[in-house]
């Protein structure tokens, strides 16, 4: 195994998520600025946890398989998972509420429709 394979998997999961963002308009990369903010506690959290875990020798990373590139104690690799994977979820949550978005209005189902209501407006018993 490669130094850099996990950087490769990291960076397939953005292009196989990417098309999201193109054809499921889930506009996350489209608002920077919700994205970063979104981003910062994960990073910071994480990042926290990791560095005090591997300072106590709870988990350690195999160097055969990470770049040899630390942040402090912390391996490149990990941080670049806090960001990567969190990217890629809110890709998918973005999709997945436009496609259902879609499904709904396809249905005719209005999103300010109680459930026991009817068409005419009145009310069922």
């Amino acid at each position: 195994m490669s130094a850099f394979e996990y950087l490769l998997l990291m960076g397939a999961c953005l292009l196989i998520t990417l098309p999201l963002e193109l054809l499921f308009s889930a506009r996350v990369y489209r608002r920077p600025k919700l994205l970063i903010g979104s981003l910062i506690p994960i990073i910071l959290v994480f990042s926290l946890w990791d560095i005090i875990a591997i300072d106590r020798d709870h988990w350690t990373y195999n160097q055969q398989f990470v770049t040899g590139i630390h942040i402090g104690n912390l391996p490149l690799e990990e941080l670049v998972f806090f960001i990567v994977i969190p990217i890629c979820a809110l890709l998918s949550y973005e999709a997945v509420g436009t496609v259902l978005k879609f499904v709904a209005k396809k249905s005719g189902t209005r999103a300010g429709r109680k459930s026991g209501s009817r068409k005419d407006g009145g009310d069922v018993a």
